[in-house]
């Protein structure tokens, strides 16, 4: 019986999986699609991905929040290296490998944040900008960057997007070398204008919202 069970989790946890994946392709796709799109991609029925998500609103706040763990995650690794400068780099690079920032501006208000997505986010905000601190220390980033430019800087390779899923990958890490080349201390002048405030960071987030519709087409 236990083994039986066991079993079932593990299938349940593999159709999850298999769920969030098509729905991430789907939503980077087109951020209005139907949560049937969603169902049609994975290979499942309308009413198993219900079961799972109460609402499109639901399951696009865990691809977001899973977004959000995953950028916590590389900056935690990146934060074990001694040198702040490599710190920072290996951060930047992890987050721009699993691409974390695609799915989250395309979505950006269009759900309601939970308590523990804002604590999450605190968080992130805070490790962040402990990295770029770090950097600082050690005399290596320049010193007009703060830690709001980090946040463009990914969203900025996160908008490289082209048919080809490896030549995304190869331009991201090509674009990102050359933002990392600028955020060296050097002889250059200062930057232009004053760094993006929380407002200009944010304001995708405060968009007004409609209530999420459910989809009950198969």
């Amino acid at each position: 019986m236990t083994t039986n069970l066991s079993g079932r989790r593990v299938q349940a946890a593999r159709n999850d999986g298999v769920i969030l994946s098509a729905a991430r392709d789907v939503f980077l796709e087109d951020p209005k699609a139907p949560i049937a799109a969603v169902a049609e991609r994975a290979g499942v029925g309308i009413s198993a991905l219900y079961r799972r998500y109460k609402s499109k609103e639901d399951l696009l706040r865990t691809l977001c929040h899973d977004g959000l763990r995953t950028f916590i995650a590389e900056a935690e690794r990146a934060a074990e290296e001694e040198d702040g400068w490599v710190a920072l780099v290996r951060f930047l690079g992890g987050v721009v490998e699993a691409d974390v920032h695609s799915l989250t501006v395309h979505l950006a208000g269009t759900f309601t944040s939970t308590p523990e997505m804002i604590a999450d986010a605190v968080r992130a905000g805070t490790l962040a900008g402990d990295l770029v601190a770090r950097a600082h220390g050690d005399g290596t980033l320049r010193p007009d960057v703060v830690v709001a430019d980090v946040t463009l800087v990914l969203e900025a390779c996160a908008a490289i997007r082209v048919p080809d899923r490896d030549r995304t990958v190869e331009l991201r890490r090509r674009q990102l070398a050359l933002i990392l080349d600028g955020m060296r201390r050097g002889d250059g002048d200062a930057l232009p204008g004053p760094p993006p405030d929380a407002a200009e960071l944010n304001w995708r987030w405060a968009q007004s919202r409609q209530p999420a519709q459910r989809d009950t087409t198969e």
